[in-house]
């Protein structure tokens, strides 16, 4: 009924609005009547209740390129996606052994660019790795798709400053560092499994001698009125883990490795 309604309501005034545009009996040139459908875009559009003042003009596109630049003290550049190979040791000119981590870069290339006049943030999304189609969600799979990017497995989101944004596409290897820099690490470990006290908090455990049987390795008392306590024996899994103060010693551009030295750790 609603719709029925509506449309006789449009047809009568389409009617009326005829009947005053038509010409009179008298007048010899009969001028051409305005088109319905803009007459009733005129009257029915929100159009019609804004004013000049009151349209906000569309921002220009910012255009990104790949150009060198100069880097401030308080520029932020992208980081990278990288898989720990191994570890291995190497010596410095005093024959102090330090312990090296070996990193592999696999690709890693700009997969999306959010600004200030789009997403509020200037920051690159970096993507690393190969991944069939299948594998991915839809969403995930239009994404890449948009931008004409390979399925990559991987995305991590980096922020930046706006004189470090670089254009989709963009591939970044190990050379985007150099020999000696310092940085910060984010990965994860590895799995452990169910574990006690002692390996998953650091307790002191049990004393080894004077009586002690079969509790050597337990927590012992962790005080009262504590329930539910969260130190106990448990699954220790997957967490997540920083390096901090951390240095690269060699570059291997044509095997993508990274060589680098860490002096401290925080959970």
């Amino acid at each position: 009924m609603s719709a029925l309604s509506s449309r006789r309501l449009i047809s009568r005034l389409h009617q009326h609005l005829l009947s005053l545009l038509s010409p009179s009996s008298s007048s010899a040139a009969a001028p051409a009547p305005f088109p319905f459908p803009l007459l009733t875009r005129r009257f029915f559009s929100s159009d019609a209740l804004l004013d000049g003042s009151q349209i906000l003009q569309q921002q220009p596109t910012r255009i990104i390129q790949a150009t060198p630049s100069i880097m401030t003290p308080n520029s932020k550049r992208t980081g990278l996606i990288a898989v720990k190979c191994g570890m291995t040791a190497l010596w410095d000119k005093w024959g102090a052994r330090l312990p090296i981590t070996i990193l592999w870069v696999d690709d890693n290339i700009v997969s999306q660019v959010k600004t200030v006049e789009k997403e509020g943030i200037f920051s690159l999304q970096i993507g690393c790795g190969n991944k069939k189609a299948k594998h991915l969600s839809k969403p995930e799979v239009g994404h890449f798709r948009a931008q004409g990017l390979p399925l990559m497995r991987k995305l991590k989101e980096f922020p930046v400053t706006e004189d470090a944004l670089l254009p989709v596409g963009t591939s970044i290897g190990v050379r985007h560092f150099v020999p000696g820099q310092y940085v910060d690490v984010t990965g994860i470990s590895r799995g452990k499994g169910f574990q006690g006290g002692m390996k998953r908090w650091g307790f002191k455990g049990m004393p080894a001698s004077h009586g002690t049987s079969l509790a050597h390795r337990s927590i012992g008392s962790t005080g009262q009125r504590d329930a539910p306590g969260k130190v106990c024996i448990a699954s220790f899994d997957l967490q997540s883990l920083e390096h901090i103060v951390e240095f690269f010693m060699i570059l291997e551009n044509v095997r993508h490795t990274i060589f680098e030295h860490y002096f401290d750790l925080i959970c």
